[in-house]
């Protein structure tokens, strides 16, 4: 069963490639959604997929990319959007 995550990302996460590696794990889990930076310096995420993939991809989220300093990860799901992709920059 397909679930969706929101998960906000804060610490050292911009300008360490993190949307990036976020992007390239998630399609190593068949994870589909979206990365952006948001202006408060955090990032935001929203994925969709299996629960065992979604559960990878936040223990990954938990350390990033190696020149990351992940501080705090906050999630709660949502409704099933139906993603298609995982996209960089993603623009509501």
């Amino acid at each position: 069963m397909i679930k969706h995550l929101n998960i906000k990302i804060s610490g050292q996460v911009q300008g360490v490639f993190f949307r990036t590696s976020a992007k390239k794990e998630a399609e190593n889990l068949n994870i589909s959604g979206f990365v952006r930076n948001e202006l408060n310096g955090t990032v935001y995420i929203e994925a969709e997929g299996e629960k065992n993939n979604l559960d990878k991809f936040l223990r990954w989220c938990k350390n990033g990319p190696e020149a990351a300093q992940v501080k705090n990860i906050e999630f709660t799901e949502g409704p099933v959007k139906n993603f298609k992709t995982f996209d960089r920059n993603y623009e509501d």
